[in-house]
């Protein structure tokens, strides 16, 4: 059996990465810290770097901090992947590596320009990956997953999803803005695939589910997992506008950039990986967002 050594296994794709692969391989939890030296299993095969600082919604972090969790720290992991007998490198990177707004569908051909440090941290750790001579047997695969969802989600969609069991009405519906998400069970097969075969190109690859989803569609989605009609709110976007400047300068909870992130569009093509591995994902987008309503649902 293979050894599979996987960095961030307490975090929700570690956890559910580590029951779906764990059947077919011997896996090592790898606890790293960015000064301290790496020391990799010797019978190390594959190596999974999850391990990073996540972007933070509430602006509070301090910056270097991304920059040692997101590139310093992946650059050391890199280097003793490149010193090892590992023959796979698998970094789960962010789409926010290539852009923090996307205006028609974001592909891997786009230039990256991140204006956040989260965004800028992770493009300097591919850009290294990328830099560094790949000796014969190696192999490296930077994964750019969008929003991922699953049981056991602490995000935005579990936010939303309170929001509409509470029969709070959505304000926003004036706005049809499409997003990509991304179920973990997809995310997880595909890295699956990549752990199993050997003629899948290196490189950078998006990851999301097939279909984009508008905010109106994924409340009636997680209305339709409580069993009650969607309250959809109209308000003309003039008064939601004007009310988001009153909100830049007394500080409310709605304000300008806060109503550009719920109605602007973020569209991630999946074209790459999917003719990468030639098959279908096994997690259809609506019964991804369901599957992950319903773990809420059991779970509040």
């Amino acid at each position: 059996m293979k050894s599979v050594v996987i960095t961030g296994s307490s975090g929700f794709v570690g956890k559910n990465l580590s029951s779906y692969i764990d059947d077919k391989y011997n896996i090592v939890y790898l606890s790293i810290r960015y000064g301290e030296k790496i020391i990799l299993p010797i019978s190390s095969d594959h190596i999974i770097h999850l391990s990073g600082k996540a972007h933070d919604l509430k602006n509070v972090s301090n910056p270097s901090d991304y920059y040692e969790a997101n590139f310093k720290l992946t650059k050391q992991l890199y280097d003793a992947f490149l010193k090892s007998d590992a023959k796979k490198f698998i970094f789960i990177s962010s789409v926010k590596a290539a852009a923090d707004s996307v205006e028609d569908i974001l592909t891997e051909d786009h230039h990256p320009n991140p204006h956040t440090h989260y965004g800028k941290s992770k493009l300097l750790a591919e850009e290294y990956i990328l830099s560094q001579p790949l000796p014969d047997g190696k192999t490296y695969y930077i994964l750019r997953p969008c929003m991922v969802h699953g049981p056991g989600n602490k995000g935005n969609l579990n936010l939303l999803y309170k929001f509409v069991s509470l029969g709070i009405p959505y304000p926003l519906a004036a706005y049809d803005n499409k997003r990509s998400f991304l179920s973990i069970d997809n995310l997880c097969f595909v890295i699956k695939e990549i752990l199993e075969r050997n003629d899948i190109q290196p490189g950078i690859y998006n990851v999301a589910d097939d279909q984009s989803l508008s905010t109106n569609h994924l409340i009636k989605l997680l209305s339709l997992s409580l069993n009650r009609n969607p309250i959809l709110w109209r308000v003309p976007k003039f008064l939601l506008e004007s009310f988001s400047v009153l909100g830049d300068k007394l500080h409310l909870p709605l304000n300008s950039d806060r109503l550009r992130k719920l109605t602007d569009n973020f569209v991630v093509s999946n074209s790459k990986i999917k003719m990468a591995l030639g098959k279908k994902f096994p997690v259809s987008t609506i019964d991804g967002i369901l599957k992950t309503a319903h773990s809420f649902k059991k779970t509040s």
